[in-house]
C-alpha cells in the first residue's frame, strides 16, 4: 500500500461517516414513524380469528371486494387519461408564455396545491346541487327544462378528482417540454415534415417522458382518493379507500383493514416497478 493510499482511505471514511451523520435523522424519522407503523399493520393483516391468512383469502375471494378494486382501478385510469389530455395542451401552451403570462398562467396552475381538497370537493357539492349556479345557468339559457342530476354520479366524481390532480399532470409534461431544443424542430420543418409528423415523430418522443411521470402521478394518487368520492360520489362509486374506512369505522374488522391496504400498497409496488423499467424514480422526480 502506497504513502498515499492511508490518507485517502481515512479521508473516504470521514466522508462516508459524516453522510452517514446527516443522514441519521431522517432515517430514524422514516424508521419510527413510517416503517415501524407499516410494518404494525402487516403483523395485524395476518391476525384474523379464523387464521394467518384468512382475511386475505376473504377480500380475494369476496366479489364485492373484486368489484371494489376493480372500479378503483377504472376510475384511477380514466381519471388518467382525461388528466394527461387536458395536461398536455396546457402545458404546451405554458411553454408559450413568457413574462408577465406566464406568471398568471403558472400562479392558477399551482394555487390548487394551497387549497384544501374537503374545501374544494364541498364547493362543487355547492356549484352542482340542484339550485346551483350550474343548473340555474342552464336554466336560464333554456337548455334544459329541468335541473339536471349532476351529483352523486360518475360525472361528479370525475370532475371533482381531475381538478384537485390535473396539475400533477401538467408541471411533469411542462418541464419536459422546456427541454425540448427547437432547433429539433426546426431541422424537421426545414426537412418538409408537416406539423402533424413533426409532432408524432420529434415532439411527442421527447416529451414522452414527462407525460408517463404524469400519468403515474395522477394514477398513483387516484387510487388511494378517499374524500373527493365519498363526497361527490352514489353507492355505486364506492373506492378501496372507502372500503377500508368502512372496516375501520363501522365494521372495526383491522386485519380486513389492513389486508385490503396491503393489497392496494402490492399494487401501486407493482404499477411503480414495472413503470421503472422504462422511467427511473430519479427521472420522475426531475420531471415533477
Amino acid at each position: 500500500m502506497s504513502a498515499a493510499a492511508g490518507p485517502a482511505i481515512g479521508l473516504a471514511l470521514r466522508r462516508r461517516a459524516t453522510t452517514a451523520l446527516l443522514l441519521a435523522p431522517i432515517l430514524i424519522f422514516l424508521g419510527a414513524w413510517f416503517v415501524a407503523p407499516l410494518l404494525r399493520l402487516l403483523v395485524l393483516s395476518f391476525e384474523a380469528k379464523e387464521g394467518p391468512l384468512a382475511a386475505y383469502a376473504e377480500l380475494l375471494t369476496s366479489e364485492v371486494f373484486v368489484i371494489v378494486f376493480w372500479n378503483t382501478l377504472t376510475l384511477a385510469l380514466t381519471v388518467t387519461a382525461i388528466c394527461v389530455l387536458l395536461a398536455y395542451p396546457t402545458a404546451f401552451l405554458l411553454s408559450r408564455l413568457r413574462r408577465g403570462w406566464l406568471t398568471v398562467a403558472l400562479y392558477c396552475v399551482l394555487v390548487p396545491f394551497w387549497i384544501s381538497v374537503l374545501v374544494r370537493t364541498f364547493s362543487w357539492m355547492l356549484l352542482l346541487e340542484r339550485n346551483g349556479p350550474v343548473n340555474q345557468a342552464l336554466l336560464g339559457l333554456g337548455l334544459v327544462e329541468r335541473p339536471l342530476k349532476l351529483l352523486f354520479n360518475d360525472f361528479a366524481v370525475h370532475l371533482g378528482m381531475v381538478h384537485v390532480l390535473l396539475p400533477y399532470a401538467v408541471l411533469p409534461i411542462y418541464a419536459a417540454i422546456l427541454k425540448v431544443d427547437p432547433r429539433l424542430l426546426q431541422a424537421s420543418d426545414g426537412l418538409g415534415a408537416s406539423g402533424l409528423q413533426t409532432f408524432r415523430r420529434v415532439y411527442l418522443p421527447l416529451t414522452a417522458r414527462g407525460i408517463a411521470a404524469g400519468a403515474i402521478f395522477v394514477f398513483l394518487l387516484s387510487l388511494g382518493f378517499y374524500i373527493t368520492p365519498a363526497l361527490l360520489g352514489g353507492l355505486h362509486n364506492l373506492t378501496a379507500a372507502m372500503l377500508i374506512d368502512n372496516f375501520v369505522n363501522e365494521r372495526l374488522v383491522w386485519p380486513l383493514a389492513a389486508a385490503a391496504s396491503f393489497i392496494l400498497l402490492f399494487i401501486v409496488l407493482a404499477i411503480l416497478a414495472g413503470a421503472a423499467r422504462f422511467l427511473s424514480l430519479g427521472q420522475m422526480a426531475a420531471l415533477r
